[in-house]
This record gives structure tokens, C-alpha cells and sequence, in this order.
């Protein structure tokens, strides 16, 4: 967790409901904005290194949410490799603690890699953090993702079940910023693939400059919704992109080891992805699988407890 005490100075959906916070947020005038994000690796900052760590977009973005005079007080509960019931069990809490006038909820890329991958699960843990945010008084902010699969391209048999469970959980996640009348920025849609300098090293993080570019799609809605900003984050670092050797450095002194930290989790559900695909291949099942994680995706919906009346 890393927070920052009174910092200073794409494409989305805003509704009515983000153009305030509700009673139960709302600050006195002069007090900073308190801003908490929860999430994963993408949230934490990896792919946009600092002397003493990472930085990302969520700490580009907490400099430009409120005018200079009256700072932001943000806090950073995302860490790399939580599910979204990490999320409920030890983000939340700590989240609802702080009170924040505005929080951030980015998750569900790690659900998808898995093999234990249950949409209803990641459904219900994401319904769950939104409610009690926006119950809060909370101005949210949510995205989806895109797919890892085409990030890392991937062969088919395991870039086909990766993609169809990031279909899932993006359907989920626009449901439920819908729902929830959270500021939704399509992070998915932002040209990845295509503009490789968005990418970190590792091909599955943005780079500092992809990080700039997803904190200024989120400023660019807030001000939007007419919510007073401070100006907008920088369209890219201010210092250049790291260069072949430092990329190389960086794999070699802490990308390997995050990959290794990663692989004890990621591995097992990627080879058992692999493989159930490939039967499914042979047994010419495969469009049948899309459909089966389509329907379960409605059903998780579907089947959601009616939000409180207000």
C-alpha cells in the first residue's frame, strides 16, 4: 500500500450520478479529496518505475483531482496478482476506512487467468466492492480490460480461452458500472497492440506512457461530469522512454522475478487453459464453450440481489 498526503498541483461512459459525490462524500471546502484505488498490478503501477518503486496512472490521476489549493489525499491499496475477492476481503475494508470522496476499481484480468475461473464468483466480488463504494458516497471509477491473450500473443489455445473470459469479464464489469453509476472508461479499446510504445517490457503492463494516457481518458470524463479538476496529467513522461538496454536491465534484475512470483499462480491455470481447449478443438466443441461462458456471464447477472432502495 502507498499513499500520497495532499498532492498538488480514451473513450467512457459518465452517468448522471458521477457529476457528485452523494452526502455521505462530500468534503468541506479546503479539505483535500481523499482518493483510494484498489486493484491489481495495473493499478499498482507496474510498468511505470520511480526511484523507490512504481508510480501509474492512478498517481498521475490523484494529482489532477482537485484544484491546486485544495490537494488530494491518495492512497493505494492495489497489489499485483489480487483477484477480485481480494478486493473484498482486504481492499474493501481498508478502502471504506479512508472514506474516499472518489475510489478506483480495476480488476478481474487476474481472475481470468486461473484455472479455477468462475465468472459468478468475480461477478458477485465486483457487485459487492462497487455497492458498498458508491453506498458510501464514493465517486467510482472502473474500466475493462484488454485482452492479455493479444497482449503477449499468445497461441490460439491459449489466446482463444483467455480472450473469451476477458469478453466475460468486461461484460460484467459494464454491467456493473451501469448499475452503479460508475465513471467507466474503456481501456480495452485504447490502441495496445498497435502502438507498442504503450506497452511495458513485459508486454502485459502499459508503459509509463500508456499509464499517462489511462489517467488522462479518466480526467477527460470527470471533466466531463463537471467535476472541478486540477489540470489535466501530462499526455506522456516527461522524461523519454527507456531505452533497449534498460529494458533488458529491468528484466533481468526484477521483471524475471515477478514473472517467477507470478508463474507458482499463473502456470497451472494457463496449462490446464491449454488443455482444455485443445479438446475442445478436436471434439469440435469449440464455439459451444463461447456460448456456455456467454450464458453463465448473463446468469451471474441475472441473478445479482436487487439493489436497496434508496
Amino acid at each position: 500500500m502507498s499513499t500520497i498526503t495532499t498532492v498538488d498541483g480514451g473513450g467512457g461512459t459518465v452517468p448522471d450520478a458521477a457529476h457528485g459525490a452523494t452526502p455521505g462524500g462530500a468534503r468541506r471546502t479546503g479539505e483535500p479529496v481523499r482518493f483510494v484505488a484498489l486493484g491489481d498490478s495495473l493499478t499498482e503501477g507496474i510498468g511505470d518505475p520511480i526511484a523507490d518503486g512504481w508510480r501509474g496512472w492512478a498517481a498521475l490521476l490523484a494529482r489532477s483531482l482537485a484544484p491546486p489549493q485544495s490537494g488530494v489525499d491518495f492512497t493505494n491499496l492495489a497489489r499485483s496478482g489480487a483477484l477480485t475477492t481480494d478486493l473484498t476481503t482486504e481492499q474493501l475494508p481498508a478502502a471504506l476506512d479512508l472514506r474516499p470522496q472518489v475510489a478506483a476499481v480495476v480488476a478481474g484480468g487476474n481472475d481470468t487467468l486461473r484455472s479455477g475461473f468462475d465468472v459468478s464468483r468475480t461477478t458477485l466480488a465486483l457487485d459487492t466492492v462497487l455497492g458498498r463504494l458508491t453506498d458510501s458516497g464514493a465517486v467510482v471509477l472502473t474500466a475493462c480490460l484488454p485482452d492479455p491473450g493479444a497482449l503477449l500473443r499468445l497461441p490460439r489455445p491459449l489466446a482463444r480461452p483467455l480472450a473469451r473470459r476477458m469478453r466475460a469479464v468486461n461484460t460484467v464489469v459494464h454491467a456493473l458500472s451501469a448499475r452503479h453509476g460508475a465513471v467507466h472508461l474503456h481501456i480495452a479499446e485504447l490502441p495496445w497492440t498497435a502502438e507498442r510504445r504503450l506497452l511495458s517490457v513485459d508486454r502485459l503492463h502499459p508503459s509509463a506512457e500508456g499509464h499517462h494516457l489511462i489517467a488522462r481518458g479518466f480526467h477527460d470524463l470527470l471533466t466531463a461530469a463537471g467535476r472541478p479538476l486540477g489540470p489535466a496529467p501530462a499526455p506522456e513522461p516527461a522524461d523519454p522512454p527507456p531505452g533497449t538496454l534498460a529494458d533488458v536491465w529491468w528484466m533481468a534484475t526484477k521483471g524475471t522475478r515477478w514473472v517467477a512470483d507470478r508463474s507458482t499462480d499463473l502456470l497451472p491455470g494457463l496449462v490446464a487453459l491449454a488443455a482444455v481447449e485443445g479438446y475442445a478443438r478436436l471434439r469440435g466443441t469449440t464455439d459451444h464453450q463461447d456460448r456456455r461462458m456467454a450464458h453463465a456471464t448473463t446468469t451471474a447477472l441475472a441473478t445479482l440481489p436487487p439493489e436497496a432502495a434508496e
